[in-house]
């Protein structure tokens, strides 16, 4: 049995099949449409989300499956005490796999220890997001044709964004990348992901407060928003959740061929008007993320693919 922690929990050829495997899925969705018939799905979400959990609940439905779970700690026995571990040791009992988010760092992780059926981390805390990792390399290498030979500007929230974070360590991994990493100094990135991430792989990046002069030398930009929840004073919150605000014309400033990403939701760090530049591919990731939780549920399962049944005879 596997779980899906740390997006380091898979090799490059296992991401690179789970990638192919969400492909083949996006190309012919109604051959998967009874891949997990009779299996369910537990989406464990002690923090508010809408595309994450709508997103897995889409996947196994599509899958042919069955969907159980809460949408919030103030629904669940969490409210009266319960534990993490003893939570997943119930749900073992109703569900072949979890899909969990929870605002505490290394809740997932815990619940892994104590589970009998595989646990995906939805996202846990300021820490990391394997999942819309995962959907964003789909998105990325289905815009660009490759992951390798590309320079990725990371915009805005960097020191509590959990994708930017969980990207990063990814990416790392590919050949010839290069990191611009634009936020104001109390959102930097964490010195871990600096030290024992890019500086320990040698990979090339550059640190700026400025998103203008970085836009021309960029293949994919990585906008976040400024996360109100992260912040223990609102003044904090309310002095920095500007900061970084991406236009039609800082748009002019890009390359033809650039990508714009974003995790969403959104808040007013992209403007409307961009959502129609071809370069947007923010709303391609929601859809991208059910084909590759897709792939990930068939795969944490071990359920058969019918198209590469089909292709191997």
């Amino acid at each position: 049995m596997r779980h899906l922690i740390d997006p380091l929990d898979f090799s490059q050829q296992e991401i690179t099949s789970l990638l192919d495997l969400a492909d083949r899925i996006c190309a012919d969705p109604a051959a998967y449409q009874d891949v997990a018939a009779h299996k369910k799905l537990a989406t464990l979400f002690y923090e508010p989300s809408t595309r994450t959990r709508l997103s897995f609940e889409a996947a196994m439905l599509n899958l042919g499956g069955h969907v159980l779970g809460f949408p919030s700690e103030t629904v669940s026995s969490a409210s009266k005490g319960e534990s993490v571990a003893d939570t997943i040791r119930v749900v073992s009992c109703y569900a072949d796999i979890v899909a969990m988010r929870h605002p505490k760092e290394g809740a997932p992780l815990r619940a892994s220890r104590y589970s009998r059926i595989p646990v995906i981390n939805a996202g846990d805390g300021g820490h990391q997001h394997p999942t819309q990792t995962m959907t964003d390399l789909m998105t990325i290498r289905r815009r660009k044709g490759r992951l390798n030979d590309l320079t990725i500007g990371l915009c805005g929230d960097l020191k509590f964004g959990r994708t930017v974070h969980s990207l990063i360590k990814t990416m790392a991994r590919c050949e010839n990348i290069r990191f611009v990493l634009i936020s104001p100094e109390e959102l930097r990135v964490p010195d871990y992901i600096i030290t024992d991430v890019l500086e320990a792989n040698h990979i090339p990046y550059k640190e700026t407060r400025s998103l203008e002069e970085s836009m021309p030398e960029l293949d994919i930009l990585y906008m976040t928003r400024v996360q109100k929840e992260r912040f223990f004073n609102e003044e904090d919150y309310v002095r920095l959740k500007n900061s970084y605000i991406l236009t039609k014309e800082k748009m002019a400033l890009a390359k033809p061929d650039m990508a714009v990403l974003h995790p969403l939701p959104r808040v007013n760090e992209i403007t409307l008007d961009v959502d129609d530049d071809p370069r947007a591919a923010y709303f391609e990731q929601v859809q991208n993320a059910v084909y590759i939780r897709m792939a990930l549920i068939m795969t944490l399962l071990g359920l058969k693919d019918p198209k590469a049944e089909k292709e191997g005879n």
